[in-house]
């Protein structure tokens, strides 16, 4: 039956904003509520369904409680590249954030026939993206769930001065100093799954445990609503807990 187990699949090719590559997303489902998925890090839209994520909410596709939309990724030539400065990484994942809104979310809507309320979830690097697009335009999505995610990018093999790119794209930075109209409406609109293991791995050298951590306790000191998942020290950082994880989760929001 093949790893889509038998699901429908539609997909497309669509390309960044300013003449920039061809990204893929991938549709599985025909109904339910949509599931914007970001792969690993410099990871495929494919990859939800090799990895084993497709297969662990198989029921809830079938059901028509929800529509998984996995795109790829576009870090090896933004977060990935160590061979440029981090404000430069930061400027180039601009276009990735442009390609998802006027590229990625227009394509879902049209596949769901109307436009609808986003989630997000990701795992490793794709939880950051996850995260990010929600706190970002949490018109768009105002539910993410990120696994095993880190959630500062100067962390990321960072090197050269910082500015504005690299703030805007750094959670752990804009959160603190969020404030007035935005963060009421903020409050009043997104929703955060933090899921994090304290097994192999979610230390060192991924650091994805202590900065779940931290960006949970950010989100508290603001007052987002959000929830914060510890697993425990056998839950190591990859695939077969991501799949448990997500299994876990995803039920009670479709």
């Amino acid at each position: 039956m093949g790893l889509d187990g038998g699901m429908h699949r539609s997909e497309a090719w669509l390309e960044v904003p300013g003449g920039g590559p061809h990204l893929h997303i991938i549709r599985w489902g025909h109904w339910g509520r949509p599931l914007l998925a970001f792969p690993s890090e410099a990871g495929k839209a494919e990859d939800f369904a090799e990895r084993g994520m497709l297969g662990a909410i198989a029921h809830l596709v079938r059901e028509g409680r929800v529509s998984v939309f996995a795109v790829d990724s576009m870090d090896a030539s933004t977060w990935s590249d160590n061979s440029a400065p981090t404000e430069e990484r930061a400027w180039r994942h601009r276009a990735y954030h442009a390609w998802l809104v006027e590229r990625a979310v227009p394509w879902i809507h049209g596949q769901l026939g109307a436009p609808a309320e986003l989630m997000t979830t990701g795992v490793s690097m794709g939880a950051y993206h996850a995260v990010q697009f929600a706190l970002q335009r949490a018109d768009l999505a105002p539910l993410a769930i990120g696994l095993s995610g880190a959630y500062d990018p100067t962390k990321w093999n960072g090197w050269g001065d910082v500015g504005e790119a690299t703030y805007f794209a750094n959670p752990s930075a804009y959160v603190p100093n969020l404030h007035g109209d935005h963060l009421d409406w903020l409050r009043s609109r997104l929703s955060i799954l933090l899921v994090v293991g304290q097994g192999p791995f979610e230390v060192s050298p991924t650091q994805a445990l202590p900065s779940t951590l931290h960006l949970a306790g950010l989100l508290r000191e603001k007052g987002i609503r959000h929830e914060l998942d510890v697993w425990g020290y056998d839950s190591a950082h990859d695939w077969p807990w991501w799949q448990r994880q997500l299994a876990h989760h995803l039920p009670r929001f479709v």
